[in-house]
C-alpha cells in the first residue's frame, strides 16, 4: 500500500483559517477576536514572503529543488491562491458581518469608506490639511516610465484622474505611499453622544482627492501592496564570519527582494488593474485579490476608545509565582533536590531569571552556557547574563544568527554581550541550532565539582513570548543530564570527539534512532496484545519518514493522538491511519510546547524540547530532547496531554479534506477549555503544595 501525505504549504493554510476561525467565536472578547483577524493577516504575509516566494522562483526557474519541478511548483501556487482567496471570503464575512457590528453594538462606529456624518466632515479635512497633508507625496505613473519603487507590504493608495481642462480626455494616474509611520493608521474622530468614532487614514485621504490634485477630475482610487521575497539564502560558508558578512548585507537586500504577490482592492475595474500590472511589470501569477483595506495585520493597534468595553477575557490566566519556590527562595536548592517544571505563561518566567540571576551571586557558579534563538528587546535574560559576566564568571552565550527575522537583533545583542566580556559563539554553517537549553556549573574552591543545573525548554528564552506563548521547561540537577548538556555545548564550540549522550535526545546524533526505538516498542506492545499507545503534542509534523513510523504503528494497533498546532502533513481517516487522530488547539495563548508521551505498557515515559517532526529540525538542527524522570512531573505532563485531548471548545479534529471539526456541535458550551482548565489544574496544585508547606512547618 502506497503511503499518502498532505501538502505542507496546504496544510498550513488550514491551520491559518482555524486562527480566522477564532474571530468568528461570539464567545471571546471582541478586541481578542479582532486581534486574531490581524494574526491570520500577519500570518500570511510571512507565507507569501518565505513559502510562496520559494515556490515562485522554482516556478520560474530561478531555484531548483530536488523534490519540486517547474510544473508541481505552478499547481501548487494555483491551489495557494483559490485557497487564500476562498478564505478572503469568510475573513470579509466575519469583518462586515460579524465584527463591525460588534463594535457599533458598542458604541464604537467604525468607518469602513471616505463616506461620513456631516458633523464629522469638518474634523476629517481639517485633520487632513493639517496631519496628513504635508507627508503625502503623490508620483505619476505612465506605462513608459515608472519612477516610484514599491518598498515591501507598505500600504499605497493608486489614483485614477482627468484634467478638466484638456478636450482629449485620457487618464492619468498617480500612487501615493501611505504615511502611516507618521500619522496612525487608525484616527479617533470627535465623540458625538454615546458613541466613539474611528477611520482609516486611507479613507480620510480619499475623502479629500480633489485638495491634492486640483485641475483634476477624480475617477477612483484604490489600494494596493507588494509582498517581496524576505528569505535569506546563506552560502555554504565556511565559518561565522562569512555568515555574519552575508547576514549584514543581504537583511538590507530583503526589502528589495523578488515580488512574490501584488495584493489589490478586488473592486478594481479591470482596465486600471491592466495598467498598474503592465506599469510595473507584475506576473499576472502574482496577482492576488484582497478586501477594501489591506495590511488588516495593523488591527492589532485599533484603538479601544469606548472605556466601558470588556477588553480581556474575565478570567485570563496570569502568571503565578510557585510558593514551593518562593518559600525556599532559592531555585538552586529546590532543584538540588528535585526536578522542576513550569509551564508558561501560567507560571511566571521571573522563576528561569531568578535562576540565572542565583548564578550571578553564588560564588561557586563558575560558567553558565545558554544558547539563543529568538531575544526579547531590552532583554532581562541578557542583562542578567552580562552581570554575570561582569561578576566574573565564565559566560558562553550560543547565538543563532539566522533566525528568520530576528537576524538583525541577534547580531546586535551578541554584538553587546561580547563587548561586556561573554564568549559568543555564532551560527554553525549549514545548521542552525534550535535548541533552547542552559547550563550553570559549580566548582568549590579548590575545584571540585558541585551540583550543577541544566534547564531544556521548549520555548525561547524570551521575556515577552513566554507571556504570549504556551511552553514548558525543566530544571534538573542530574548529574548524567548535566553531563550530556556539557557535551552538547562542547559539541557547539567544536571541541571534543563525537559525542556520545545518555539520556538527552539531541537531532543528528541519536534522536531518530531513538524515536524508532520507542515507536517500535510500542508496535510490539500493541502486537502482543498489551496495547500501544503513543501520545505527540508539536508545532508541525512534516517529515515522510516519521509519518511513515506512525502509520505503520497504526496498522499495528497502537492508538496514536497528534495534538499538532500547525502543519499536519499525516493524513487521518485512512486504512493505514484509522487509529491515529489529529487534534488542533488555537485559543488566547499559542500553542507552543513539544511534548511527547510512549505509553511503555502503563510505565510511561515522556520527553520535551524544542523539535517539531520537520525535516529541517530532525535533520538539518540542532536540537534537544530531555526525558522527564520525575514521576510526578511526568504525571503532571500526562494530565496536561489529556486535558487537551479533552478539550471541545478551542480543539477541533483534522479531517481527510483538512477542514478544522468542532468537537461538539455546541463548542461554545463545553466546560473543558484546556488552557483555562490546565490553568487551574496548576493554581491547585500550587495550592496544595503552600497546603504541604504549612503542614511541614
Amino acid at each position: 500500500m502506497e503511503y499518502q501525505f498532505f501538502k505542507r504549504d496546504i496544510s498550513w493554510l488550514s491551520f491559518n483559517y482555524r486562527v480566522l476561525l477564532e474571530a468568528d467565536d461570539d464567545s471571546l472578547p471582541l478586541y481578542e477576536r479582532i486581534n486574531f483577524i490581524s494574526i491570520y493577516s500577519s500570518n500570511l504575509e510571512e507565507f507569501y514572503k518565505i513559502r510562496v516566494a520559494d515556490h515562485k522562483a522554482i516556478a520560474t526557474g530561478k531555484k531548483t529543488e530536488d523534490d519540486e519541478s517547474v510544473q508541481s511548483a505552478i499547481e501548487l501556487v494555483d491551489e495557494i491562491n483559490r485557497e487564500v482567496n476562498r478564505q478572503l471570503e469568510d475573513r470579509i464575512r466575519i469583518y462586515e458581518t460579524k465584527i463591525i457590528p460588534a463594535l457599533r453594538k458598542h458604541h464604537i462606529i467604525f468607518y469602513q469608506s471616505r463616506q461620513v456624518e456631516d458633523f464629522h466632515q469638518e474634523f476629517v479635512n481639517s485633520f487632513f490639511r493639517e496631519e496628513i497633508f504635508p507627508y503625502l507625496a503623490p508620483v505619476p505613473v505612465t506605462k513608459d516610465r515608472v519612477i516610484s519603487f514599491l518598498r515591501d507590504n507598505r500600504l499605497y493608495l493608486a489614483v485614477r484622474l482627468y484634467r478638466k481642462d484638456v478636450s482629449d480626455v485620457k487618464p492619468e494616474y498617480f500612487v501615493m505611499k501611505l504615511p502611516y509611520s507618521k500619522v496612525p493608521r487608525f484616527i479617533e474622530l470627535p465623540k458625538k453622544g454615546k458613541d466613539y468614532y474611528l477611520m482609516f487614514i486611507e479613507d480620510i485621504i480619499k475623502a479629500n482627492l480633489p485638495a491634492i490634485f486640483p485641475g483634476y477630475r477624480v475617477d477612483s482610487s484604490y489600494c494596493i501592496k507588494i509582498s517581496r521575497d524576505a528569505d535569506i539564502l546563506i552560502d555554504d560558508a565556511t565559518n561565522s564570519n562569512e555568515i555574519i558578512e552575508q547576514l549584514k548585507t543581504k537583511v538590507k537586500k530583503r526589502k528589495t527582494g523578488a515580488v512574490c504577490r501584488f495584493v489589490y482592492d478586488r473592486a478594481m475595474p479591470a482596465d486600471f488593474l491592466d495598467f498598474l500590472v503592465d506599469a510595473y511589470q507584475i506576473d499576472r501569477n502574482e496577482l492576488v485579490p484582497g478586501d477594501k483595506h489591506l495590511n488588516l495585520e495593523d488591527l492589532r493597534h485599533l484603538p479601544s476608545p469606548n472605556p466601558n468595553l470588556n477588553l480581556k477575557p474575565a478570567q485570563k490566566p496570569q502568571p503565578m509565582k510557585l510558593n514551593c519556590l518562593n518559600e525556599r527562595e532559592s531555585v538552586f536548592d529546590y532543584v538540588a533536590q528535585r526536578d522542576l517544571l513550569l509551564h508558561y505563561p501560567y507560571h511566571s518566567f521571573e522563576h528561569f531569571i531568578h535562576f540565572l540571576y542565583e548564578a550571578v551571586h553564588e560564588p561557586m557558579v563558575k560558567e553558565i552556557m545558554v544558547t539563543q534563538y529568538r531575544v526579547a528587546e531590552n532583554s532581562a535574560v541578557i542583562n542578567t547574563l552580562i552581570a554575570a559576566a561582569q561578576n566574573g564568571k565564565k559566560v558562553t552565550v550560543f547565538v543563532e544568527l539566522k533566525a528568520r527575522f530576528d537576524e538583525e537583533n541577534n547580531l546586535a545583542t551578541a554584538a553587546m554581550m561580547e563587548k561586556a566580556g561573554i564568549r559568543i559563539i555564532y551560527s554553525i554553517p549549514k545548521l542552525k541550532v534550535h535548541a533552547k537549553v542552559a547550563l550553570i556549573l559549580r566548582k568549590d574552591l579548590a575545584g571540585h565539582k558541585l551540583t550543577s543545573y541544566a534547564y531544556i525548554s521548549t520555548g525561547n528564552f524570551n521575556e515577552k513570548t513566554a507571556t504570549l506563548y504556551a511552553d514548558c521547561g525543566l530544571f534538573t540537577s542530574n548529574a548524567v543530564i548535566v553531563n550530556d548538556l556539557y557535551n552538547l555545548f562542547r559539541t557547539l564550540q567544536g571541541k571534543g570527539k563525537v559525542p556520545f549522550f545518555h539520556r538527552l535526545l539531541v537531532a543528528g546524533f541519536n534522536l531518530i534512532p531513538e524515536l524508532n526505538r520507542l515507536i517500535d516498542r510500542e508496535i510490539v506492545l500493541s502486537k502482543t496484545g498489551k496495547g500501544g499507545r503513543i501520545i505527540l503534542k508539536m508545532n508541525a509534523l512534516q517529515d515522510p519518514a516519521m509519518i511513515i513510523r506512525l502509520y505503520e504503528a497504526s496498522e499495528a494497533g497502537v492508538e496514536i493522538d497528534l495534538i499538532v498546532r500547525g502543519i499536519c502533513c499525516l493524513i487521518p481517516g485512512q486504512a493505514y491511519s484509522r487509529h491515529i487522530r489529529v487534534t488542533r488547539i488555537v485559543d488566547t495563548f499559542l500553542e507552543h510546547a513539544r511534548v511527547w508521551y510512549f505509553g511503555n505498557g502503563g510505565k510511561p515515559q515522556l520527553f520535551l524540547g524544542s523539535p517539531d517532526w520537520m525535516r529541517r529540525n530532525l535533520y538539518r538542527r540542532i536540537e534537544a530532547m530531555v526525558p522527564v524522570l520525575d514521576p510526578s512531573l511526568r504525571q503532571e505532563l500526562t494530565d496536561m496531554l489529556e486535558i487537551q485531548l479533552a478539550d471541545k471548545r478551542k480543539a477541533c479534529f483534522v479531517d481527510v479534506q483538512q477542514h478544522n471539526c468542532w468537537k461538539s456541535t455546541h463548542p461554545q458550551k463545553e466546560k473543558i477549555r484546556s488552557q483555562y482548565t490546565f490553568y487551574e489544574y496548576l493554581k491547585q496544585k500550587n495550592s496544595n503544595s503552600t497546603a504541604k508547606l504549612n503542614n511541614k512547618g
